[in-house]
């Protein structure tokens, strides 16, 4: 199958330069494609017939007790094990530091046992604090949205269903705060699923998990209703459960994930810029055309229903609603030219914000489906940094002027450029960002920031070459190691376009936001709400199709996987408002 991409790859036209694709502010405004994990795991839990059961329901009165799911793939057997604990309001905080949660969940390899319950029992809703069992993939926690939770419960004791406002402007009655696997807490490590056809897609099983969790918060719902009025409570209509999603708030942490693994970032960066490259050599059809505006049209209602806090991205959603209402006439009344789609692109790189064309190459990518979903296969790596010893002295500086010309433009003599310091916090050894020259733990930095690292190994190489024109990398780094594990990534990076950021994450005008968005782009995230310049809300598996929906074995796969930029319920006409989506000229 990745035999078949790599020949149809040759004949593609070329991909964008690295120079654009990798710079902070475009992968900052990257929304999820149909190659990001939730999605991909949608599709492969469909195409593989898998099924999801609740095994064991026990839920007091309020809510509190231990519910377990089993999924059963053709490959294995998981389960699902869910803790939902009472929490004093003063204890439910969304920050990395909190030691109590609603709920706290995990996947687990295999069946549960009574004494594997028993030791989930006591440790997971510990979660670090915990001693957590090898076979958990996953291990997670979330806490409720208490006045979506109240309003929904509220309404279907009643007898009614919760009105669409509330879905709308939050998406969700669970959100996590942290989804862990990979081993974390001592839980499976990487290994254990490397060669697991099940998961063999990166964040599968951490997406699999979170996608139950939706289950379990409708039923949750469901169940205190019915304690509350069971003559009267009705169950959620199948339109507002498929639009209930689950939140997600995180902060800083994810940060250094881009940068510790450049070679896994090149892959989904590769990936995602080949689909839009063989998006864009199709020859279009009028039913392609026909696709698009209808894409386009969702995208653009989707926007205009979104409510964020954020000024800024409040700004940037009302731009790309413009946009797409200039690019809408001209998709109708265009001739269908061979090159359409270049035209298009184009068109909206020349003239429109950056949100809009990664929004365009996005609903490109979608048209295609066939070629770009076999892409799914090249986005895991296997990870390694090599290092090229015998390389002589004087190749090694050509290629960091090349391939790092952008960390070497960057004057590190301006106090603007060296503005932030990354360092690691004691309390949950989470990653922070500090001053510098102002708040303390300097000390301490984390070497996130890869442009003046490779300005430092340039420098000494420069050095070292002019009393030494013919030596080679090892002959520098015998006199200099300590620029062994840069000159390593050097080597190895430059073998790849899409691996490193083209950014100093030091500069006072760099935005972590940016950092966050591009892995949550990935993961399949959207609803991209941020709450101060260091955390943000987001949201998964909105419109996504449902347990019974996935158990009731589709047989119109594409149908089943069209759900991306979902809307809110109901007529057409309340679902969008009309504040939201009138055309601000001063955006434009």
């Amino acid at each position: 199958m990745i035999d078949a991409v790599l020949q149809a790859a040759r004949t593609l036209p070329p991909m964008r330069a690295p120079s654009l694709v990798m710079d902070l502010e475009r992968l900052g405004s990257l929304v999820p494609s149909r190659l990001s994990f939730a999605r991909s795991l949608i599709r492969q839990m469909a195409r593989q017939r898998w099924h999801i059961t609740r095994q064991y329901f026990a839920l007091d009165e309020g809510g509190y007790g231990e519910v377990i799911y089993r999924v059963q793939t053709p490959n294995g057997r998981y389960h699902v094990v869910i803790f939902s604990r009472p929490l004093d309001d003063d204890q439910r905080t969304d920050r990395v530091i909190a030691n109590a949660w609603d709920l706290t969940f995990g996947l687990v390899e295999g069946d549960v046992e009574d004494s594997l319950f028993e030791t989930l029992a006591e440790n997971v809703p510990l979660q670090e604090a915990g001693r957590q069992h090898p076979r958990l993939l996953v291990i997670s926690r979330a806490n409720k949205s208490l006045r979506n939770f109240e309003i929904f419960v509220n309404a279907l004791a009643g007898g009614e269903q919760p009105p669409v406002q509330a879905i709308r402007e939050v998406g969700y009655l669970y959100r996590t705060t942290a989804v862990y696997g990979n081993g974390k807490f001592g839980i499976a490590d990487y290994g254990r699923l490397k060669n697991n056809p099940d998961f063999r897609y990166p964040f599968s099983a951490q997406m699999t998990a979170v996608y139950v969790l939706r289950q379990f918060s409708i039923e949750q719902a469901e169940h205190l209703a019915r304690h509350r009025a069971p003559e009267t409570a009705v169950p959620l209509e199948p339109t507002l459960r498929r639009y209930l999603g689950i939140g997600n708030s995180t902060g800083l942490g994810m940060a250094p994930f881009l940068i510790r693994h450049p070679q896994l970032i090149n892959q989904w960066v590769h990936a995602r810029e080949q689909a839009l490259a063989i998006a864009k050599s199709q020859i279009p059809s009028e039913e392609a055309r026909h696709r698009l505006l209808s894409l386009c049209t969702r995208a653009r209602e989707y926007l205009a229903e979104t409510r964020v806090e954020d000024a800024d991205q409040t700004v940037r959603n009302t731009r790309t609603i413009n946009e797409l209402d200039d690019i809408l006439p001209w998709l109708e009344q265009v001739e269908l030219e061979d090159n359409l789609w270049q035209q298009l692109t184009d068109w909206s790189e020349a003239a429109q914000s950056v949100d809009t064309q990664e929004m365009i190459n996005t609903l490109l990518i979608e048209l295609y489906p066939e070629p770009v979903d076999l892409l799914e296969d090249t986005m895991a790596v296997e990870e390694k940094f090599e290092l090229e010893p015998d390389m002589p002295l004087i190749r090694l500086k050509q290629l960091i002027e090349t391939q790092f010309d952008w960390a070497l433009a960057e004057d590190f003599d301006n106090p603007e450029a060296r503005y932030w310091f990354w360092y690691q916090s004691v309390e949950k050894e989470e990653p922070r960002l500090g001053i510098r020259g102002e708040d303390p733990g300097v000390e301490k930095e984390l070497p996130l920031a890869i442009a003046p690292r490779v300005q430092r190994s340039y420098r000494a190489l420069q050095s070292y070459l002019e009393a030494n024109p013919g030596a080679l990398t090892i002959d520098f780094l015998l006199a200099e190691p300590a620029h062994m594990e840069c000159i390593r990534r050097i080597q190895t990076m430059a073998m790849t376009a899409f691996g490193e950021i083209q950014g100093n994450l030091w500069h006072r005008d760099m935005k972590p936001m940016h950092l966050l968005r591009t892995k949550l782009s990935f993961l399949g995230a959207n609803r991209f709400d941020p709450r101060g310049e260091r955390w943000v809300r987001v949201t998964f598996f909105q419109g996504a199709p449902l347990v019974e929906e996935l158990n009731a074995e589709p047989t119109d796969l594409g149908t089943f996987d069209d759900w991306s930029f979902a809307h809110s319920p109901g007529d057409a006409r309340d679902s969008v408002d009309p504040t939201q989506i009138k055309r601000d000229e001063s955006l434009v």
